[in-house]
């Protein structure tokens, strides 16, 4: 059976982290390594990581979402990599159905989850009110079921599983869009152009407090960044990556 690195950046994010893992140690059946990425954190990220065991890296200062994902990816040896925000909740069957939906065909090389929260066509319809009411909604959701698996052009960077022959060819997150927003819509399309197809796994439903971390920096500048690497984007492929959305 293959294994899957899940790496998870974070910055003062002590009490999502601890959220996120326990419900990965709950909820994965699979064999996997966890790797936390820590930018910096002031809050005792790498003190709890210690005490859990839980491999770590951490940073000087805070490198951005796209060069703290860089660090742990050249540290994974699962088989599958896979690009976990701090902020998402998973369960039952989660990592089953994703590995499932990504050894679906040759040519498939990324895959995600639908979510209460993302942009684009990742993000479902949810009446779940708190947690408990998620991993209930989860329990009928996650019945693995591949007609619910639908072809795209891109995947949001919350949940993001792609086999390592993909990181091999495509490479790395691109830096320029430090510290985070749109790096995800770029390694889809260069992941596209390698011939690989992308695919949302609706039979996987993962709870998403939604750019957690970026609110909490960037209270009065996230549009503008936003705008920026939009921007870079732009410039980068010369196609506007919100008409994938």
């Amino acid at each position: 059976m293959t294994r899957t690195s899940i790496i998870i950046p974070t910055f003062n994010g002590l009490s999502l982290l601890r959220t996120c893992v326990d419900a990965i140690r709950r909820y994965t059946a699979e064999p996997y390594e966890l790797i936390v990425v820590d930018n910096a954190s002031s809050d005792g990220t790498t003190t709890y990581c210690r005490r859990e065991k839980i491999t770590f890296i951490s940073l000087p200062a805070n490198a951005g979402f796209p060069a703290a994902c860089n660090r742990g990816l050249q540290l994974a040896s699962g088989d599958e990599l896979l690009l976990l925000n701090n902020d998402v909740i998973v369960s039952k069957n989660w990592l089953a159905n994703l590995k499932t939906a990504l050894y679906s065909s040759p040519n498939i090389g990324i895959v995600g989850p639908v979510t209460n929260y993302a942009s684009g066509r990742q993000m479902v319809d949810t009446r779940y009110a708190d947690i408990a009411g998620f991993h209930a909604a989860a329990a009928t959701a996650n019945i693995p079921d591949p007609s619910k698996w639908s072809e795209t052009k891109r995947l949001v960077g919350l949940c993001f599983l792609f086999k390592r022959e993909v990181l091999s060819r495509v490479g790395l997150l691109d830096e320029r869009f430090s510290p985070g927003h749109y790096e995800d819509d770029d390694y889809c399309m260069r992941a596209r152009l390698h011939g690989y197809h992308l695919l949302i796994a609706g039979d996987c439903l993962v709870h998403h407090e939604g750019s957690a971390s970026f609110k909490e920096v960037y209270r009065s500048g996230l549009d503008e960044l936003i705008n920026r690497n939009r921007g870079l984007y732009i410039e980068k492929w010369g196609v506007d990556p919100t008409q994938f959305i």
